[in-house]
């Protein structure tokens, strides 16, 4: 099996092709790309070298692709190739639609460092798959030489689960050896928040870092998370006579464009408005020394709690539920995209109901 990047000049242009071989086969794909036929100028050899690399991209994905099975050949071959390489084309799929990439790509690395992950889909078995969530457990190891954290494992798990499922729907395996496998339950997070008192004397409290500190009060007026805020400019920011002020921005997240309303305090607290291009919260980083400088503006608050900066926007949403905003109203200012992400807020709520309940006492 071989796959060349082959030229062919017509009419004053070179057209790139891909010329595949394979059991004795050839077929062609052209790929509508051109290179200019003796480029004169720098710009004109830029472009060249420029598609050039395009295609031997396109080139070694390809024979990617063929090595493992997945593309022209015969549907009862599909079986015996690597789920490994079939798993990274998933991953580089992500990456092309701007998916949630970074969670595959870390599912990819933690899969080539165990050494059960390299087999074909006719392997795949419970037993492999019980290993599977074993080596998530027990053995995998983040940067800092840490066993992963349990919502991690969940959600690495459920990646290869996906990864399973999306064979299935393309013919690469007949039944689904992860369809009767349990998966790795869920742990149960604490999620801090700030009450309105605490918040109250949290905004009057100094904090050394003056950026950090502004980034934190908005998020907490508006729900927005770190990654968002770190990256709005002051263009998103709008203002209408009909709605308000309101933030039209692309959740890094989840890609989603969304709309949000934000009230006139959050945007008092920014102070004097920017460029248009110009990020709004300039110089604001995340990083354990932020982390340390909120713990002690934390406590010279009084506020008895582990807050990180996404406390933050738990605050937002225990308040606006707190404070009478129906849940599927909170959803949608929080951007998820489905109602049960928001009903964890909930439990924090009517817990707080029992603790008020037992308060009253004969």
């Amino acid at each position: 099996m071989k796959v060349t990047l082959r030229q062919r000049n017509k009419n004053g242009r070179i057209s790139l092709y891909l010329d595949i071989y394979h059991s004795g086969k050839r077929k062609y794909e052209y790929l509508k790309l051109y290179l200019i036929d003796k480029p004169r100028s720098p710009e004109e050899r830029t472009f060249n070298k420029k598609t050039l690399q395009l295609a031997e991209s396109i080139t070694a994905k390809r024979q990617l692709e063929f090595q493992s099975g997945f593309y022209g050949f015969e549907d009862s071959e599909k079986v015996n190739s690597s789920f490994l390489i079939y798993f990274e084309l998933l991953v580089e799929k992500r990456h092309e639609s701007d998916g949630n990439y970074g969670n595959w790509l870390s599912v990819l690395k933690h899969l080539k460092k165990w050494d059960k992950a390299n087999v074909r889909f006719s392997d795949i078995n419970h037993e492999w798959l019980e290993d599977l969530k074993e080596y998530f457990v027990h053995e995998a190891k983040t940067k800092q030489g840490k066993n992963l954290s349990k919502n991690s494992c969940v959600s690495y798990f459920n990646k290869v689960r996906a990864a399973l499922r999306e064979a299935l729907k393309e013919g690469i395996i007949k039944q689904n050896p992860a369809a009767q496998i349990e998966g790795i339950k869920e742990a149960e997070i604490r999620r801090e928040f700030l009450t309105l008192e605490e918040l109250k004397r949290v905004k009057e409290a100094y904090c050394e870092i003056e950026v950090l500190k502004t980034a934190f009060l908005f998020s907490c007026l508006t729900g927005l998370r770190f990654s968002d805020i770190e990256k709005l400019t002051w263009t998103e920011i709008q203002h209408s006579k009909e709605n308000g002020y309101y933030i039209r921005f692309k959740q890094k997240k989840t890609k989603g464009q969304e709309t949000l309303p934000v009230s006139d305090q959050a945007i008092e607290i920014l102070g004097e408005r920017g460029e248009s291009d110009h990020k709004v919260f300039k110089d604001l980083t995340y990083s354990d020394y932020n982390n340390a400088k909120i713990r002690e503006w934390m406590i010279r608050a009084d506020v008895n709690k582990h807050i990180t900066f996404h406390c933050a926007r738990h605050t937002y949403a225990t308040l606006q539920l707190a404070l009478g905003t129906d849940i599927y109203t909170v959803s949608k200012l929080l951007g998820h995209k489905h109602l049960k992400t928001t009903e964890v807020y909930t439990k924090i709520i009517d817990e707080k109901k029992k603790e008020a309940a037992n308060r009253i006492k004969l």
